[in-house]
């Protein structure tokens, strides 16, 4: 299982752009097919730059290294820490 922790990107499709950490994993593949991944997105200034009705909307996801991942919103979790954004990715991963 691959992971992958670092500052990220998470564009939307108007072209607004949050800053925050992406914490990502893959699951072990399946026979023949592209594995599977998914992994959670902290913004770096809280809540106020989430797209509202994120939840269920696919985002492109921009790691350092300048790769992208189309994901989709799968929840949102409030919590004494801050907003965390749920991913599912879709296609191949970017890490």
């Amino acid at each position: 299982m691959a992971t992958f922790r670092s500052a990220s990107t998470l564009l939307s499709a108007d072209g607004t752009r949050t800053a925050g950490t992406a914490a990502l994993f893959t699951e072990p593949g399946r026979k023949g097919g592209t594995p599977p991944w998914a992994g959670d997105f902290r913004p770096a200034n809280g809540p106020g730059n989430i797209p509202k009705n994120a939840v269920g909307k696919t985002f492109t996801l921009e790691l350092p290294d300048g790769s992208t991942g189309k994901v989709v919103v799968q929840n949102l979790k409030t919590g004494k820490n801050g907003v965390t954004l749920a991913l599912m990715g879709q296609d191949a991963p970017p890490f």
